[in-house]
């Protein structure tokens, strides 16, 4: 966000208070911009190239935020919602004043991996259908799954509609006493797929989590309904992430 914009709403993007809150603190003297003591809350700085303090902390301006959540089931994908709760009620002041919206979806019962961020570009990389970011998913399948299933997961299965999937690889972790521990990876996100897929081969899918995007692996010390920041690693293994594996696809 290059250029000049006023004081009160950059450091409001920053979630440093609101409008009313920061002018005060304007008046209190708390505020410099370039080593001078700011006297008016709407001054036009610019935050790349300003020096801004609060209360005698240096401001790091970012455009951008990124952030890794366990979303919790119960909760649905949304950036709001007039009777359910929605993921961004679950983010501190601090990020929700990003205005980060989630990258995709989860069902609201499924837990697992989700992204969120106000970076536009990225999420269109992420979820372009040219690009083919895998998906990875833990699932408790009632049934016994098979490697009968598993092969016809990698030619495709027909859903309830009549679409044929990618393949996908089914990978069986257990399978005893007519219920099943698997892990899938899907290159796609139909509306329900996996549940979808599981009931074309007569298997019904009893809990979800997604367990990594792309080559991103969920943060497994991270407990339901927590988030996290994403380390300049992931980040940049995500933005080089779908262009590889669109031309990995392609060629």
């Amino acid at each position: 966000m290059a250029g000049k914009q006023r004081l009160d709403k950059i450091l409001g993007h920053l979630g440093y208070g609101s409008r009313s809150e920061l002018k005060k603190a304007v008046k209190l003297g708390l505020v410099t911009v370039n080593g001078r003591v700011a006297t008016d809350s709407g001054m036009q700085v610019d935050a790349e190239k300003d020096a801004i303090t609060f209360d005698g902390a240096r401001v790091h301006y970012r455009e951008f935020i990124y952030l890794m959540m366990n979303k919790p089931a119960g909760v649905i994908s949304a950036t709001e919602d007039t009777r359910e709760g929605t993921v961004l009620d679950l983010l501190e002041p601090e990020y929700a004043s990003f205005d980060p919206f989630p990258v995709g979806r989860l069902d609201k019962d499924t837990e697992g991996l989700l992204l969120l961020t106000n970076d536009g570009q990225l999420a269109h990389r992420l979820l372009s259908p040219k690009k083919h970011v895998p998906k990875t998913y833990y699932a408790d399948v009632a049934g016994m799954v098979t490697e009968e299933d598993a092969a016809a997961f990698r030619r495709g299965v027909t859903l309830d509609d009549g679409y044929v999937t990618m393949p996908a690889e089914l990978r069986v972790l257990e399978a005893k006493d007519g219920a099943s521990r698997i892990e899938l990876t899907i290159m796609e996100g139909k509306f329900h797929q996996v549940k979808r897929m599981f009931e074309a081969v007569g298997k019904k899918v009893v809990y979800l989590k997604r367990i990594a995007m792309g080559p991103l692996p969920l943060d497994e010390t991270l407990p339901p309904g927590a988030v996290r920041e994403l380390t300049s690693e992931e980040l940049e293994s995500l933005r080089m992430a779908p262009s590889d594996l669109g031309q990995a696809r392609n060629g």
